[in-house]
């Protein structure tokens, strides 16, 4: 009875290897894309690029530019695996700048705004070269409101940095997290 099992034992073992064996041989070919933070990536995917986003919004400070690139490049670089290259990444970013307005929100009784909104609207071409479909162009739009009991020019700086974040964001995630 004991050789019975030892020999059942034996052909078990013998059954989960050979499964094992034809699993790593059917799966061989295929590519599996994961992570933890839910990104998307291309595994053929190596780098990154993204280009100098132009201001052509009238109203801008001229710094806008170069804060909105430099946020995108900082979230593609800690969020991502990807190496960061000034030009011809597996993945690219490029656009301008389009839009830049304050307007009065919230009228009062006394003909009053007593908040102002501050827009700042990017448009973006986004190319992923190992995967046409997700090549897209958009444009991408988000705001801030403020006091108007504040000036644009004191709080214009934070507003900024908030809105690109956002504007950030929504960009990482329409392009590597397929929302």
């Amino acid at each position: 009875m004991r050789t019975f099992y030892k020999i059942e034992k034996y052909r078990v073992k013998l059954f989960f290897i050979g499964l094992c064996f034809v699993a790593a041989v059917l799966f061989q070919g295929c590519k599996i894309s994961y992570s933890f933070n839910g990104v998307s990536i291309p595994v053929e995917a190596k780098t990154v690029s993204v280009q100098y986003f132009q201001n052509n919004a009238s109203l801008a400070p001229p710094t806008l530019s170069q804060k909105f690139t430099e946020a995108l490049r900082d979230k593609l670089s800690t969020q991502t695996r990807l190496g960061l290259v000034s030009r011809g990444g597996d993945l690219d970013y490029e656009g301008s700048i389009i839009g830049y307005a304050t307007a009065p929100i919230a009228i009062q009784s006394t003909d009053q705004a007593a908040l102002n909104r501050l827009t700042i609207t990017v448009n973006v071409k986004y190319t992923c070269v190992f995967d046409e479909k997700k090549n897209f162009e958009q444009t991408f739009s988000r705001f801030y409101d403020y006091p108007s009991t504040q000036s644009l020019a004191a709080v214009e700086d934070q507003l900024m940095d908030e809105i690109n974040s956002q504007l950030v964001q929504d960009i990482f995630n329409r392009s590597l997290n397929d929302w």
